[in-house]
C-alpha cells in the first residue's frame, strides 16, 4: 500500500536563500503539511549507464529545489543495493534515498523505495517491499512478479501526489536497456504514469559523451522523448573551456532537447555511494591505514565515511593478506552473505591474518555481520541469512551467533561517554556472550537504556551502523592503536552532510541552466 491519508513527514530543517549569496538557515521539528496543489509535478532523473550520477543529481536538485520554497520529495521505485537505511518506523529503504530525504529536509520513509533487492549472491536478493523483508528471490523469478510490483509502485505514487509539490524520481542503470525495457519499473515507466519530465546525466569520465546522450535519446520511444526536459554532462574534470562548444553539438543533434550544462567532478562534494563498494567514494585520507576488509558481499560500506572528515589516516578496502599487513586498525563491515563471506576469509588467509593481528595488538572492529564473524561459531540452520550451516567463527569475543527468520530493524540513539548519535540496526540473528565481557555501546531506544555489542581488549563487536560518525568514539580508537599524528575534525558528520548538501545544489546553480526547470515548475 502506499501512505494513506495520515501520513506526514516531518521537516528536519528549512534553507531559503534570502538574496544572492545570502543564505539563513532556520532549524525547526514541525510536520510536513500535506500540500495544497492540485497537481503534483515530477521529475525523473535518468542515466546513459550505471554509476553516471543519478543519485548525486538527484540529491543536489532536491537541496536546490527545497531552499527555493518547493516541497520536494525523493522516490525510486526499485533499487539494488547492499547500503540500506532503517526509518523511524522499522522500514528498510536504499541508503541513497535517505540521503535525498534529508537533503529535501524530509524525514526517510519507506514510500521513497517501495521496491528494495539486497544481494545475496548466486543471482539471489532478498526482496524488501514497503520497508519489509519478505522473501529471497531468484532473479529470473523476480520478473515473474513484475506486473504485481507495479501495481505497488502505482499506488505508492498515488499516495505522494497530495504530499508534496515535485516528487523527483531517480533511475537505475540505462532507460533504454532494450531487452529489459518491457519490464522497467523504475525509469520510463514511472514518469509515463505521473505524465512528469525527465532529465538525461552522462558520464563523460567513460567517454563517447555525445554518442551516450544521442543514443539513449534516440532508443527511447517518441512518447517519452516528448517528456525530455534537459540533459546534463557530469564528472567533468580538468579545464572547462575545453568543452565549451560541447552546447553547438548537442543542438545539432539533439535540438528538441536542452543542454542545461556540465557539472565538474569535486572529490571534496561526494556524498554517500548507492553501491555497496564504490571505491572512489570510499577511499580517501592520506596516513595511517584503516583496513576495511572488502567482502564478496559487503553492505553498508558507507560506515566507513565519517574517517573522512578526520586527517592522518586513510581508508582501505582490503581483499588480500599482503594489504592487510599494513592496515593499523581492521574493520570488518557488514555482510548481505555472512557465512560464505566467513568462509571466503579462510581461503583467502584473511582470517588467519586478522587473527595473528590481534595477536600482535592491532584493534579489530567488526560491525553487524562482521561483529557475527568475530564469534566463536555461527550457526544459520535454515539458511535465513544466506547459506545454510553451523560453522566456527574467528573466535576473538566470547560470543555465538544464531539467525531466526525474524529480522531486526530499529533506530536508536546510540551513547557512548556521554556522546550521544543517531544510529540504526540491521541484522537477522541475535548474538549471544558465553563468558563475562564488556558492552561496548549504551543504546537508547523506545524509552530503554541498554547495553549494547561487546569488547574484549582491542576486539570490538557491535551491530550499530553508523558507528563512527561520533567523533569521541572515533578519537577512542585511535587511541587504542600506534597511530600517531590524528586529528579529528572539529564538525560533526552530521554539520558535515548538512553544509555538503548546500554546496551541492550551490554547483547547479553556478554550471547549469536551471531556466527549463523553473519554467516547467512555475518558480
Amino acid at each position: 500500500m502506499g501512505p494513506g491519508p495520515g501520513i506526514a513527514y516531518e521537516i528536519i530543517k528549512q534553507r531559503r536563500t534570502a538574496k544572492q549569496g545570502d543564505r539563513v538557515e532556520v532549524w525547526c521539528a514541525h510536520v510536513y503539511p500535506v500540500c495544497g496543489l492540485n497537481v503534483m509535478k515530477s521529475i525523473a532523473i535518468l542515466g546513459t549507464s550505471s554509476n553516471a550520477g543519478k543519485s548525486w543529481v538527484t540529491t543536489a536538485l532536491g537541496a536546490w529545489l527545497w531552499r527555493q520554497g518547493v516541497r520536494v520529495a525523493p522516490f525510486k521505485a526499485q533499487n539494488m543495493s547492499n547500503n540500506s537505511y532503517v526509518t523511524l518506523e522499522g522500514g528498510e529503504i536504499g541508503r541513497a534515498q535517505a540521503v535525498q530525504a534529508i537533503a529535501c529536509g524530509l524525514r526517510p520513509v519507506a514510500e521513497m523505495n517501495p521496491i528494495l533487492l539486497k544481494p545475496c549472491g548466486n543471482s539471489v536478493s532478498q526482496l524488501v517491499l514497503l520497508g519489509q523483508p519478505k522473501t529471497h528471490i531468484r532473479a529470473a523469478d523476480y520478473y515473474q512478479h513484475i506486473e504485481t510490483l507495479w501495481e505497488t509502485v502505482c499506488q505508492t505514487l498515488e499516495g505522494w501526489r497530495s504530499r508534496c509539490d515535485v516528487l523527483l524520481l531517480e533511475g537505475a542503470g540505462s532507460p533504454v536497456e532494450l531487452n529489459l525495457m518491457h519490464r522497467d519499473l523504475v525509469n520510463l515507466r514511472p514518469i509515463a504514469y505521473l505524465e512528469g519530465r525527465w532529465l538525461l546525466v552522462g558520464d563523460i569520465e567513460r567517454g563517447g559523451i555525445f554518442a551516450q546522450m544521442v543514443g539513449t535519446y534516440g532508443l527511447m520511444p517518441s512518447d517519452r522523448q516528448k517528456q525530455g526536459l534537459g540533459m546534463i554532462v557530469n564528472k567533468f574534470r580538468g579545464d572547462l573551456s575545453l568543452f565549451s562548444t560541447a552546447g553547438d553539438y548537442f543542438t545539432q543533434h539533439l535540438p528538441n532537447l536542452p543542454y542545461l550544462g556540465t557539472l565538474p567532478y569535486q572529490t571534496d562534494l561526494q556524498p554517500e555511494s548507492e553501491d555497496s563498494l564504490c571505491q572512489e567514494a570510499e577511499e580517501k585520507g592520506s596516513g595511517a591505514v584503516l583496513g576495511w576488509i572488502r567482502f564478496p558481499s559487503t553492505s553498508n560500506s558507507q560506515d566507513s565515511q565519517p574517517w573522512q572528515l578526520d586527517t592522518g589516516v586513510q581508508v582501505r578496502w582490503i581483499t588480500t593478506v599482503e594489504a592487510l599487513q599494513t592496515a593499523q586498525i581492521i574493520i570488518l563491515p557488514g555482510s548481505k552473505n555472512t557465512l560464505r563471506d566467513l568462509q571466503w576469509l579462510r581461503e583467502t588467509g584473511l582470517a588467519a591474518a586478522i587473527g595473528a593481528a590481534a595477536q600482535r595488538g592491532v584493534p579489530i572492529v567488526g560491525i553487524c555481520g562482521g561483529y557475527q564473524m568475530l564469534c566463536q561459531s555461527l550457526s544459520d540452520p535454515s539458511g535465513v541469512a544466506g547459506d545454510a550451516g553451523t560453522v566456527a567463527g574467528l573466535g576473538l569475543l566470547p560470543a555465538v551467533t544464531t539467525f531466526a527468520e525474524t529480522k531486526s530493524l530499529q533506530q536508536v540513539e546510540a551513547i557512548w561517554q556521554g556522546d550521544r548519535w543517531s544510529a540504526y540496526e540491521i541484522h537477522m540473528g541475535q548474538t549471544q556472550a558465553i563468558a563475562p565481557v564488556e558492552s561496548l555501546l549504551t543504546l537508547q531506544s523506545a524509552g530503554q537504556i541498554l547495553p549494547e555489542g561487546m569488547r574484549q581488549g582491542k576486539v570490538w563487536g557491535t551491530y550499530v551502523h553508523g558507528l563512527f560518525e561520533s567523533a569521541a568514539l572515533r578519537q577512542s580508537l585511535i587511541q587504542q592503536s600506534s597511530i600517531r599524528d590524528y586529528v579529528p575534525s572539529p564538525l560533526s558528520w552530521q554539520d558535515h552532510q548538512r553544509q555538503l548538501y548546500n554546496r551541492m545544489a550551490d554547483l547547479l546553480e553556478e554550471h547549469l541552466d536551471l531556466e527549463p526547470i523553473r519554467r516547467y515548475l512555475a518558480l
